[in-house]
């Protein structure tokens, strides 16, 4: 039953329309009980069980004129009852009225649910039919086993929720069972079809306890475990909302089972999933033996062949590596003996150049050194048969430099070398090799050098197994380096303290005639150090360290005396950075000075004002009767820091917030006070600046659930709790789907979904969104790696993002891993991020675009919207603004066509589509496409969605 607005009638929400017919004050409950089910169903105001029989059992009740009881006997035997309570007495003609009205309406409403169930029933019925009828095919299809219990899967997911799903065959004479499918998200199990389990090995196993019952189980896994009186055994797997099992018979005799659950959502499967797995699980169990009769004779001779193959290849393996791993142990032991027993730098390493020699191809082979200093690259080491001598040079674009900066190993063959060279990023030094590795020295994370080979044979390549393992020896090597030269300079040093002893000694003699003379400025200048420490430099208050010190006194005053009150204001001066920032910094430091100045006049004389820092200021307030004295001395401070004053030749009218925290016994120290006069001041800022806040729980309480759920957003980022949700962009032409915008959903463990408004800003506060972004980006480009079709995805890319250097390269080395087709991804950027640095923006946009990455412009409207700079980017749709669509179809609709079409003639004039957003009724659709648009997006053709669409056509498009 669908009420005037479109949405889904509930029994609350028809017994508030009801209510809503009567006075405003009144209030109705309707209930019922349907033939068939005992229990009583009720809506609306909350009734007394006792009162519900009785009003079920009654046909009226008119003894209270403020009262209205009627129950009646709908058609199909239901038995309904109306109660309203009425804020004054109702004429008879009226309340006869509305009753014949609230029956109708409740008739109506349980008509409808009748109807709406026999739809479902038949739905069921009709999947079913389906199932039994995919299940038959399959057993009779030409395809392997697992892959013929996958499809099974598939089919049974379509009758019920069966993400996580295991099939199980049980020999009862032998005792074992075996794991014939498993398929769980959750469980980390790999199961074995051939590998049979004997049944007392796992004594607490749910599902061996579910092969001895008579009946299927059902409910969360705990409940299960608990009626099977099974213990929990954490081997088994995890815990889950929701399990069901059922048994597969065989001439009457259990011998196998199949289970489905749920680790997310609880109360999935009751009576009716039961009934049907048992029968779906029938079915299943004919489909296996008409198989596996087929296949038993050929696993049987496959078993063992495979059996001693796997068991060959394993121990050649095994003593390959260990081979290696010997050898390579041999080498590292001498490179940390060489470190020590080397006697001069050059012998460390030619000898360090013999131990690489022994562990792969080193006959071309060199070290460079970066000296900090002079940012000179330094070659102390250098053997190759082509360029003899390798001169030091300042730090370039060499590929050993390449290398340096990177901080990454470099695997390049000669077709790499020159991509390298062509495009800028590395040129070569010297002869061309065939082959080139290098690898950083890194020494405490710092990147000092490198180690390099190469190969100018066809013959000889290098691998990435060379690559790790020469960036393996390079950590040692890197290490011995280090420790060689501390001993140099331990050498270096014993010979310098002895020169410096000997001129010490000389000092000495003249620094006692001079030490008396010292000793009187020393006092001198610790007496302007005390001040300077207690006091800023700038206004000559007392700082933060003196009034924390004031605080503790005043605390502990107050813990021996209950009844004294203190506060403390924290007062922050509102828009100094314009003042700064127009002015200059030497009239900011004038209006802090006048500012002190004021504050000071403002207060009593026993009152402690002090500077904090930038334009923060705190007041102690000591010995007041009450918080009106407190909040009188704040609106004082206001009114004497809004007189006008002259800074820099300039009229300025400064204004300030003050947070308020006044004294209470759980506080431990001062700085918690200050932190809550501090929050309190940012509570006025909030409200209108200007004025002062007191703190109260409430903050503390907010403040507590800041911190819990930046704490969450952390485990999230460690976890899997972010996820995208897909809307589809389709053509408005044809309706197809053409493409998806990923957006960002959090999948709180308590709170459940949650959108990015909820938690966005406090990711951008901590600095952790930017994480969170490319966990997006990553998820985004695995499911793009295996869609369908040619769509796009299009991500966000916030302007913190776009600023950043390395983003356009850290993007496509994503996409690599993750083997996307790069010109399926769009990225949507808005137009503060292209206006914040036009070159950088220009460049990172061609990079993207030469890989096939394209960028549309989001929110297109709402900021420059202009030619004269739009013309100058890579550009290859523009997204018109939602506000703009959702006037369309209604009174501004003129103003709204009047943007659209301006938008559509700029981006006819750059060759470039639009995207129309926020689509919701046909006619939007219809106006965009009128108007040009050639694509749109919106809940008329898609909600976001946590698994993309990519059905040829989205209904509501214009066909």
């Amino acid at each position: 039953m669908t009420m005037a607005d479109g949405s889904e009638m509930t029994p609350d929400g028809l017994a508030r329309a009801l209510r809503q017919t009567l006075y405003c004050d009144a209030s109705v409950s309707i209930c019922w009980t349907t033939p068939g089910r005992p229990h009583v169903q009720a809506a609306g105001a909350p009734m007394d069980p006792d009162e519900v029989e009785r009003l079920l059992e009654a046909q009226e009740d008119v003894g209270d004129p403020r009262r209205i009881g009627v129950s009646w006997t709908v058609e199909d035997g239901t038995r309904a009852a109306i109660a309203a309570t009425l804020g004054e007495p109702m004429l008879q003609t009226a309340r006869e009225v509305w009753q014949t009205m609230a029956k109708r309406l409740v008739d109506a409403y349980l008509a409808a649910e009748r109807a709406h169930a026999r739809v479902v029933s038949l739905e069921k019925s009709e999947r079913l039919q389906q199932a039994l009828y995919g299940i038959a095919d399959l057993s009779g299809s030409d395809m392997d086993m697992g892959e013929m219990l996958r499809r099974i899967h598939d089919v049974v997911r379509g009758l019920m929720y069966a993400e996580n799903l295991y099939i199980v065959l049980y020999d009862g004479e032998r005792g074992t069972m075996r794991f014939l499918y498993f398929a769980d998200n959750h469980d980390a199990f790999q199961a074995d079809p051939e590998l049979e389990i004997r049944v007392k090995e796992m004594p607490n196993s749910m599902t061996i306890a579910l092969l001895h019952q008579d009946e299927a189980q059902y409910g969360p896994s705990e409940q299960v475990r608990h009626r099977l009186g099974v213990p929990r055994d954490p081997s088994h797997g995890p815990d889950s909302e929701d399990w069901l099992g059922v048994q597969m018979r065989r001439e009457g005799q259990v011998c196998g089972a199949l289970v489905v659950q749920s680790y997310e959502r609880a109360n999935l499967y009751g009576e009716e999933e039961r009934a049907l797995l048992q029968f779906v699980a029938q079915h299943v169990l004919t489909a296996l033996d008409r198989r596996q009769a087929r296949d038993e004779l050929e696993r049987r001779v496959e078993e063992r062949t495979r059996a001693l193959q796997v068991s060959n290849r394993d121990l050649q393996a095994e003593i390959v590596e260990r081979q290696r791993a010997e050898h390579l142990q041999r080498a590292l032991f001498r490179i940390a003996e060489l470190s020590i027993t080397s006697e001069t730098m050059e012998r460390f390493y030619a000898q360090t150049h013999d131990v690489v020699g022994e562990l792969l191809y080193a006959r071309n082979f060199y070290i460079a050194i970066v000296e900090d200093d002079t940012q000179v690259l330094h070659f102390p080491y250098s053997v190759d048969e082509r360029d003899m001598v390798r001169y030091s040079r300042p730090l370039g674009d060499g590929l050993t430099e390449y290398v340096i900066r990177k901080g990454q190993p470099v695997l390049a063959d000669g077709a790499r070398l020159a991509r390298l060279d062509a495009s800028g990023e590395a040129k070569l030094h010297g002869a061309v090799p065939h082959y080139w590795l290098g690898v950083p020295l890194v020494h405490e994370g710092v990147v000092g050098g490198a180690i390099v080979v190469q190969s100018y044979s066809p013959a000889i390549n290098f691998t990435e197994r060379d690559q790790a393992l020469l960036t393996f020896v390079a950590h040692h090597i890197s290490n011995g380096l280090s420790r060689k030269r501390a001993q140099d300079r331990l050498v270096a040093a014993h010979a310098e303290l002895e020169q410096r002893v000997e001129s010490r000694t000389h000092e000495l003699a003249q620094a006692n005639a001079e030490l008396l003379e010292q000793i009187g400025e020393r006092l001198r200048a610790e007496q302007r150090l005390t001040y300077q420490a207690r006091h800023d430099a700038l206004t000559g208050l007392p700082n933060r360290s003196q009034l924390l010190e004031r605080l503790g006194m005043a605390i502990s005053r107050a813990r021996q005396s209950p009844a004294s009150l203190f506060a403390v204001l924290f007062l922050d001066l509102d828009r100094f950075k314009l003042v700064n920032d127009s002015a200059g910094h030497s009239a900011g430091d004038d209006l802090l000075v006048e500012a002190g100045r004021r504050i000071v006049s403002a207060v009593r004389d026993d009152d402690m004002v002090a500077r904090l820092g930038g334009d923060e200021f705190a007041v102690l307030v000591e010995g007041v009767d009450s918080p009106a004295v407190v909040e009188q001395l704040a609106g004082r401070i206001l009114g004497e820091l809004s007189s006008p004053c002259w800074v820099a030749g300039r009229e300025v009218f400064p204004s300030a917030s003050i947070g308020i925290a006044y004294w209470n016994p759980h506080y431990r120290n001062g700085a918690d006070l200050l932190r809550d006069a501090d929050a309190a001041m940012y509570r006025a800022k909030a409200t209108g600046r200007e004025r002062w806040a007191v703190f109260d729980e409430a903050m503390r309480d907010q403040a507590v659930r800041i911190l819990d759920l930046e704490a969450d957003l952390r485990r999230a980022i460690n976890g899997e709790g972010f996820v995208p949700f897909y809307q589809p962009i389709v053509s408005l032409d044809g309706g197809e789907v053409v493409g998806h915008e990923a957006l960002l959903r959090w999948r709180h463990e308590r709170r459940g979904l949650l959108a990015p408004g909820e938690f966005i800003g406090l990711g951008e506060d901590s600095g952790l969104i930017e994480e969170v972004d490319w966990i997006l980006y990553r998820q985004v480009l695995k499911e793009l790696a295996v869609a369908p079709g040619a769509s796009y995805v299009s991500i966000n890319v916030s302007p913190r993002h776009f600023r950043g250097n390395d983003f356009a390269e850290r993007l496509l080395r994503l996409i690599d891993k993750e083997k996307a087709d790069p010109s399926r991804l769009r990225i949507e950027i808005t137009e503060v991020a292209l206006l914040d640095d036009a070159r950088h923006a220009i460049h990172m946009l061609n990079q993207l675009r030469a890989h096939g990455v394209l960028a549309q412009l989001d929110d297109f409207g709402t900021g420059f919207s202009a030619l004269s700079y739009l013309h100058r980017f890579p550009i290859e749709c523009l997204k018109i603004d939602r506000s703009f669509v959702s006037g369309l179809d209604t009174d501004e609709e003129h103003e709204s066509v009047a943007v659209v079409r301006a938008i559509q003639a700029l981006a006819g004039t750059l060759g470039i589509y639009t995207i129309g957003e926020g689509i919701e009724t046909p006619e939007q659709s219809r106006v965009l496409g009128e108007l040009g648009c050639e694509r749109g997006q919106g809940y008329l053709f898609g909600r976001p969605a946590e698994a993309p669409v990519y059905l040829p056509r989205i209904p509501g498009g214009q066909a």
